[in-house]
């Protein structure tokens, strides 16, 4: 039995589908599961078939949780630079974090949010296929040594670009420290504020009705084909105001009609209109 064959059967007998994800991808990472478990492509449909405990290891196993607090600094600090400071005269924001992982970029942007005096405004909404890292979102507590590099580094940036008012991150604000335990969690007045929903943004219905300032999606739609990316832009772009940002992974970019939809200023695609982002 091929990989294709596979996927269909996956698709009639759970509630998902990866059809449409790139096939080297998909090849990769379910290889990687029959080595993991030692079993046939025979074996693996039976389990699928018959074990539902069994499909929710296999998509932790084949999605992609890779993230921590402030990845990529240089897109925080053009955040902090070049877009908060244009939504300082708004009287309500609306973000999304499509693909959130364990949630480290949601408390990042709230936590910015924060400092920038725009909380109090503003609604988070974040969703993920995988139901281990929404739970790991909602409980929001991290490796404390790991987590403290990259936000040494945000914070190093930020002092340097010598713009605004916030020159770092103070940790003690926002986490409960335990060096002995290696961990670091989030505060329940920030932890409080993301609504966190499993969802699949390839076939299920969106949970929230909100349009959105800002949609974050990053490294995410690597993993999908062509036809897949296509449809989840035309759904980004519905689901974006006028005027609103689409952020994408750094290897990641608009194909085709959706390079006409959207006004580029790196990092961020600026959904098209009369009026226009400026920087």
């Amino acid at each position: 039995m091929d990989v294709k064959t596979y996927l269909k059967e996956l698709k009639a007998h759970t509630p998902y589908d990866f059809s449409d994800y790139s096939d080297n991808s998909i090849h990769r990472r379910l290889q990687k599961v029959l080595n993991d478990h030692q079993l046939t492509m025979d074996e693996l449909l039976e389990k699928t078939r018959t074990d539902k405990y069994f499909v929710e290891q296999l998509v932790e196993e084949i999605t992609v949780n890779t993230t921590e607090m402030f990845r990529d600094p240089d897109i925080w600090i053009a955040f902090y630079n070049r877009i908060y400071p244009l939504l300082k005269n708004r009287t309500s924001l609306n973000f999304w974090h499509a693909g959130c992982s364990s949630g480290q970029e949601v408390y990042s942007n709230i936590i910015m949010l924060n400092e920038l005096g725009l909380l109090e405004r503003s609604k988070v909404y974040a969703t993920d296929l995988n139901s281990k890292m929404i739970n790991q979102a909602k409980h929001a507590t991290y490796r404390y040594r790991f987590n403290k590099k990259h936000i040494d580094v945000f914070n190093s940036k930020l002092k340097a670009s010598a713009v605004g008012d916030v020159s770092q991150i103070e940790i003690d604000k926002y986490y409960d420290i335990s060096e002995e335990n290696d961990s670091m969690k989030i505060k329940d007045f920030i932890k409080k504020i993301p609504n966190f929903q499993k969802h699949d943004l390839v076939q299920e219905k969106f949970p929230f009705y909100n349009k959105f300032d800002i949609i974050f999606c990053r490294n995410v739609l690597i993993y999908f084909n062509t036809s897949l990316q296509t449809k989840i832009f035309q759904f980004f772009y519905d689901r974006l105001h006028q005027g609103g940002i689409l952020l994408l992974g750094n290897h990641e970019g608009l194909t085709g009609f959706f390079k006409t939809k959207f006004t580029r200023n790196d990092p961020f695609y600026v959904k098209n209109n009369a009026f226009h982002f400026k920087y």
